[in-house]
């Protein structure tokens, strides 16, 4: 029995999927670009798509989001496909949001796989085998949310709330190998990555819910910040709504040997491996794609102008501070800090 199950579960792997990141002006398309670039350089093996979703003007922003024209054109010829989408839930108000309602606007029935635009592509994603059907999310975070504060219920009645608000089963998603009231026990994920199939039913539900919450949270809820965890609170509803949960083994590339979500290129030259810096160095070398990021001046003054050197050598990757505001803090002391 142990190998019929282990060979249908085989069957379920796939490495065919399409990758989504969200661009708009400012920062997050140069991002895009990065992240693009990357994937090019460093996933010869990746067969899908990938779409870089952008939102458009309309009334729940109060300038323009959409990229620069000439980014777009760059974008293209990386091989991304510009995919717009309007705002109907989310916008200036809630940015986060963007992840959720570019799902909505992706072709469906296909697997998929989300990714900050903040990520590095430092490994050949295209071999990533996974069940998509079985959706996941990044594990690479900590306990944000919910905060304990004097009069809160605690952290069973608040998840639990949520669980019952949505008709889901709650006892099942905890990991009973970390203790009851303690932030891991619970479902709780980085919405860094996320993978699935079906983009639009996925981000359908992921939006609805996450309208629901905002605009009629739980009583349990009434003394907890949504902003900006929204996302994230509504994230784990939804993966185990569609039979998912923690990420398994066949994931373990994602923050690991084919992506790193740095968040901050500071951070990344703070924090990560040599093997990051020398991923992002290699893919950021051809003119083609530095007379591009040098437009922004954050990756014109880290990359280019060897600043992010100088914020590596502040540090010991060995012994690094164990908050990321430790690392924050020293790096502004220092006078490198950008964003």
């Amino acid at each position: 029995m142990a190998k019929k199950k282990s060979s249908k579960a085989a069957e379920q792997l796939s490495s065919d999927f399409d990758i989504v990141i969200v661009g708009q002006s400012g920062r997050l398309q140069y991002e895009c670009l990065l992240l693009a670039a990357s994937l090019k350089e460093k996933a010869p093996s990746f067969s899908g798509t990938l779409y870089v979703a952008e939102p458009q003007a309309g009334p729940l922003w109060d300038k323009d989001p959409t990229m620069a024209g000439d980014i777009k054109g760059a974008l293209t010829d990386l091989g991304a496909v510009i995919l717009p989408f309007e705002n109907t839930a989310f916008g200036e108000s809630y940015p986060h949001g963007n992840k959720i309602e570019a799902l909505c606007a992706m072709p469906e029935g296909r697997n998929f796989l989300f990714l900050d635009s903040d990520t590095l592509i430092v490994g050949d994603i295209g071999k990533l085998a996974t069940d998509f059907t079985r959706p996941s999310a990044s594990m690479r975070r900590t306990g944000t949310w919910p905060e304990e504060e004097l009069y809160w219920p605690g952290y069973s009645a608040i998840w639990k709330s949520l669980y019952d608000r949505y008709d889901l089963d709650f006892e099942s998603t905890l990991d009973l190998d970390q203790p009851d009231e303690y932030w891991e026990h619970y479902l709780y994920f980085n919405a860094g990555w996320v993978t699935g199939h079906d983009a639009p039913t996925f981000g359908a539900r992921w939006r609805d819910w996450a309208v629901e919450t905002r605009d009629n949270r739980p009583e349990e809820l009434v003394l907890q910040s949504l902003d900006p965890w929204l996302d994230q609170v509504t994230l784990p509803l939804v993966i185990h709504s569609f039979g998912g949960g923690r990420p398994g083994d066949d994931l373990a590339g994602l923050d690991g040997d084919l992506t790193c979500h740095y968040r901050l290129l500071p951070l990344l030259y703070a924090r990560e491996a040599d093997a990051v810096v020398t991923a992002l160095e290699d893919v950021t070398a051809p003119n083609k794609v530095k007379k591009w990021l040098k437009q922004y001046d954050p990756f014109k003054r880290m990359i280019y102008q060897k600043r992010g050197q100088k914020v590596r050598d502040l540090f010991d990757r060995n012994d690094l501070p164990p908050r990321e505001r430790q690392l924050r803090n020293r790096i502004k002391r220092e006078g490198f800090w950008m964003r």
